[in-house]
């Protein structure tokens, strides 16, 4: 991998953090707490919480992919970037670009 490269997944790692964050700011307003004085009625308020516990699973995974992300972004300079971790075949391009996060090729992320 040349430093042309390295610099354009650096980019796209930062830009992907940037969405994460803003994602996760979004979810946790979603997460507030739904007050037992406020009168939306039962099958409402039993539509909120399930809404809470979706926004909270996408939270979470949010969290994760930012953790993945920053790792990714301080490995960038690493020699073995874009390598798989566990056949040591280089990642495509492609997915590299998409998941920038990503550590294993296809093949071994299947298993």
């Amino acid at each position: 991998m040349n430093a042309k490269e390295r610099e354009q997944f650096k980019a796209t790692i930062l830009k992907k953090i940037t969405q994460t964050e803003r994602e996760i700011q979004e979810l946790e307003e979603l997460i507030q707490p739904i007050s037992p004085e406020n009168s939306i009625g039962r099958v409402s308020r039993m539509d909120a919480i399930n809404n809470k516990s979706v926004a909270e699973a996408a939270l979470r995974t949010s969290r994760k992919k930012l953790a993945s992300l920053k790792f990714a972004l301080t490995k960038t300079e690493s020699p073995d970037f874009g390598l798989c971790v566990v056949c040591k075949n280089p990642i495509p391009v492609a997915r590299l670009l998409i998941m920038p996060e990503s550590t294993r090729c296809v093949r071994c992320a299947d298993r």
